[in-house]
Parts: C-alpha cells; structure tokens; sequence
C-alpha cells in the first residue's frame, strides 16, 4: 500500500511509524482480551462472581459477571506496551491517555464493587462526577463559548452532563448478549476513523484503537449464547473512556450546536437511556435504582425478535448513526466506506468464530 493510498484512508503522517502503533495496540487489546477471558471466566465461577437468574436478566443460569476486569487489563496492557516500545512520540499525549485511564480505572473498580456486593446509586453517580471533573480539570472538556461570566461553568457542567450521561447509556444497554460490546466496538472504531486523520488526536486515536481491540476481543465470548457478561465494571468503562474520546482533542466543540455530530456517534445509547428515564420518571421510579424491561433490545425481543437478530438490528442502526456523523464532521468518502468496511469484516468474522465454537 502506497503513502498516497494511506493519507486518502485519513492517516495523518503516513511516512511515519504512528499509524503501525494504533494497529499493534488494536491487535494487542484484541488479543490480551480474548485470550484473558476464559480464565477470568473460570475463577469467576469458582468464586462466585456471576449474575444469577431472575425476573428481569435473560441469563437462565449464573453467568460470570467480571469480563470487564478482562477488558480493562487489554487496554492498559496494549497503551503499557505501545508507550514503552514509543513507536510514535507519546510525551505530548501521554498526560491525557493517564488521565482516561485514571478516570476508567476508579469506574472500573466501582463498578466492580457494585456487580459483587452493590453500592447506592448515590455512590455510584458521585464516582462518575468525579471522575469526569477529573477531566475538566485536565483540559478534557466541551468547550462553550457564548462570551459570558460563566461560560467556564457551563463548559464544566455539559462535560459532566455529558460524561455521567453516556457512562450510564452504556451500562443502561448492557441488558442483552453482545449488545454493549458491539455498539461500544462500532463506536470506538468510527471514533477513531476521525481521531486518525489528525495528528495532534494522537491520545483519542491511541486509546480508542486500544478501547476498540478490547470490545473485539470481548464479544468473541459475550456474542449469544454468552459465555461471559461485561458487568458494571466493563460497561462504565467503555462508556467513561468513549465519551471522554469523543470530546478530546479537536473533537473538542467550540458551541453546544456544534456537539450534535458528536452526540450522533452515540445516539442510539442516549435515546434509549432518555426514553428509559422519561418513563419511569412519569411512573414516580428512581431512574438508576428501579430495573426493569423497558429498553429498545427489550421491546424487540418482545416483537419476537432473537438475542441475535436484535443485537444485529441495533448494531445496524448504530453504525448508520455513526457514519452520519463522520460524513457530518467532513469525513471523505473513502474514509467512511474504509470504516465501514473494517467495522462489518471484523464483527462477521468475530460472529462467525463464536457461531463455530458455540458449545
């Protein structure tokens, strides 16, 4: 492949060895998670961390519930390992991937605690506050700019809205085989379709490479029948570490217009989470505390659509939504069918491995 080639696929620096870096952490967070799995999935059992049957999980026996701490260790192992190797120059960057990673990794260990023992949802909203303040006060935030006093704070205040928000959508879909983990994957790789063709979105590009080979490796084992779920720990960390991507760099918006094309990467998690609240807020619930089967996968498996076919459906509307939203920020043509292309090829591929090893 020629240099030409290349830089009309969006990399920035073609001649250079950065765009080799972002496909080693992909294939490395892909490979770490999928090998990791089944031996977290084997202690799991053996100590009894699994979600057990009820009236509102689909799961009809104890399923293991820790494939986020499985998830977590690709990522950090891929960016431990392409920071030390320095394929590319990651000094600039680097303060910002450890701030993610921070802000991921205290969710982590939350959620966590919440999957094995529960925590107040009280608890669990103050952690992601922090964490996305965590953000804010590392120069990771919507930028608003209306020439008011407070533009400051209503920059803080949207990037917390925004953080907390997509944090708990993700978690919010993870109610269904292989559904978090898809619309996380196909996220992560649209997201960095974008971050790729600039060079100075190194650490979106980076982390999102890193987030996007994790999921991969991830929903070879979660893809129905499921073997292994994400939890609460895997599902605040895809959520945490996408929202905080989609506002870095110079996806950073100048205007609150400005951020619908980046809403549109994860549309379908925020209008599912909307109608959720809306619903049970009208019903008098507390819309963090009160479980129940009133998500868009819910109302598809009761159309009589399978785990599988309602995965695909809303994997299918997620992926429009984001080449949407590429071709909306000025995407080219090439890069969005490039994008597509990879996104479908690896999900068929990982579909059919799953399908072939079904037990």
């Amino acid at each position: 492949m020629n240099l030409d080639s290349l830089k009309s696929l969006g990399i920035a620096q073609p001649s250079g060895t950065g765009w080799l870096a972002v496909v080693f952490t992909f294939i490395l967070a892909w490979l770490v998670t999928w090998r990791l799995i089944p031996t977290v999935r084997k202690f799991a059992l053996r100590v009894g961390w699994a979600d057990q049957p009820n009236a509102r999980r689909l799961n009809r026996e104890p399923l293991p519930n820790a494939g986020g701490l499985a998830i977590y260790a690709g990522v950090i192992a891929a960016l431990v390992l392409a920071s030390l190797l320095r394929p590319i120059e990651l000094q600039n960057v680097l303060a910002q991937v450890l701030t993610i990673l921070l802000g991921g990794s205290i969710l982590v260990l939350v959620g966590f605690i919440d999957d094995q023992f529960g925590l107040p949802p009280s608890v669990r909203l103050w952690a992601q506050i922090i964490t996305a303040l965590l953000l804010v006060a590392n120069g990771i935030s919507i930028k608003v700019a209306f020439g008011t006093p407070i533009d400051s704070l209503l920059s803080m205040s949207l990037t917390v809205l925004w953080v907390v928000g997509i944090t708990n959508a993700i978690n919010l879909m993870d109610g269904m085989d292989g559904l978090a983990g898809g619309i996380s994957f196909i996220t992560a790789m649209s997201l960095l379709g974008v971050s790729a063709q600039f060079d100075n979105r190194a650490a979106a590009t980076l982390v999102l490479a890193a987030l996007g080979g994790a999921a991969l490796g991830f929903l070879r084992h979660n893809f129905h029948p499921s073997r292994i779920i994400m939890g609460d720990a895997g599902a605040y960390f895809f959520g945490y570490v996408l929202a905080a991507t989609s506002i870095l760099g110079r996806l950073q918006q100048n205007t609150v217009y400005a951020l619908v094309p980046t809403v549109l990467f994860l549309l379908l998690p925020v209008l599912d989470t909307t109608q959720v609240f809306v619903r049970r807020l009208l019903a008098g619930n507390n819309p963090l505390s009160t479980p129940g089967k009133d998500h868009l996968h819910h109302r598809l498996l009761a159309w009589g659509f399978s785990q599988r076919h309602a995965a695909f459906t809303l994997w299918s509307i997620t992926l429009i939504c984001n080449l949407l939203a590429m071709r909306i920020q000025g995407m080219s043509l090439a890069v969005i069918l490039t994008t597509a292309s990879s996104i479908i090829i690896l999900l068929a591929f990982t579909v059919w491995q799953r399908i072939r090893q079904q037990p």
